[in-house]
């Protein structure tokens, strides 16, 4: 049968960014697929309520904070998580951080904090999980990309500037890694519907212009990208690397 292929029993998951929103439902997906889900964050409460909420649905969660930014911070994190819970067989980069601006008018310290969130981050942390996955030679590295790693839109400058990069670091971590029976790919999301979002949806010139620009002709929901965590967490992407998966109704097929 095809089923096991898709089966995360015994597996550990680290999911940055994962106290709400996409983050917590690609979480939860892993989860009911059978890993011990490790969400992040940087508030404890948060967590903690993420983690109640999967527990109610019977799945392996717990939560661990620490910032991504902080190279040591993420070191230290990293090696309890590995001390207290076992290995991290699964790394899923979600966290993310968008600061809208003309690039002209754009502050150092906005345009450091969304390249250091969305870039700087995920290099930290997948160095530092990397290092058991070479040990074991098995692993597999998600990099929660986007529309704007291909695509640009006035004032997410440095948003492209930074999704664009983490593409292109998947690239170059699977050169590196992919001998090591490594997976590393991404995931690149059009428009969810968040609870970040949800403004968006009730713009009266952004919602249908939207709607309109998607083939699909609506939003995403969270939940359609559980399939694609899950398949490129498990052993169905064993000979996949270096690719984006971009779940996005359709908008990056059509002028």
């Amino acid at each position: 049968m095809t089923t096991g292929l898709f089966d995360l029993a015994g597996r550990n998951a680290l999911i940055t960014g994962s106290s709400e929103g996409l983050g917590l439902a690609m979480a939860a997906g892993l989860g009911r697929a059978g890993a011990c889900v490790i969400l992040n964050g940087r508030d404890q409460s948060k967590l903690d309520r993420a983690v109640e909420k999967l527990k109610k649905e019977n799945l392996s969660a717990i939560g661990f904070a620490f910032d991504v930014t902080d190279s040591q911070e993420v070191s230290r994190a990293v090696s309890e998580i590995e001390d207290q819970f076992g290995h991290i067989d699964i790394l899923v980069n979600n966290v993310g951080r968008q600061r809208r601006g003309p690039l002209e008018k754009l502050t150092d310290q906005a345009w450091a904090e969304v390249i250091d969130v969305n870039l700087t981050g995920a290099f930290y942390v997948a160095r530092a999980v990397v290092a058991g996955m070479i040990r074991r030679k098995s692993g597999k590295i998600i990099n929660v990309c986007s529309l704007m790693s291909e695509v640009g839109r006035e004032t997410t400058g440095s948003y492209a500037a930074a999704k664009g990069g983490l593409k292109m670091l998947t690239r170059a971590m699977t050169v590196e890694w992919a001998k090591y029976n490594i997976q590393i790919n991404g995931i690149g999301p059009g428009y969810f519907l968040t609870e970040m979002t949800r403004p968006l949806t009730e713009d009266p010139k952004f919602e249908p212009w939207l709607t309109r620009r998607t083939p699909a002709g609506r939003w995403g929901d969270p939940a359609e990208l559980t399939g694609p965590v899950v398949f490129l967490s498990s052993d169905a992407s064993s000979f996949i690397n270096g690719q984006i998966l971009y779940v996005d109704g359709g908008i990056l097929a059509s002028l």
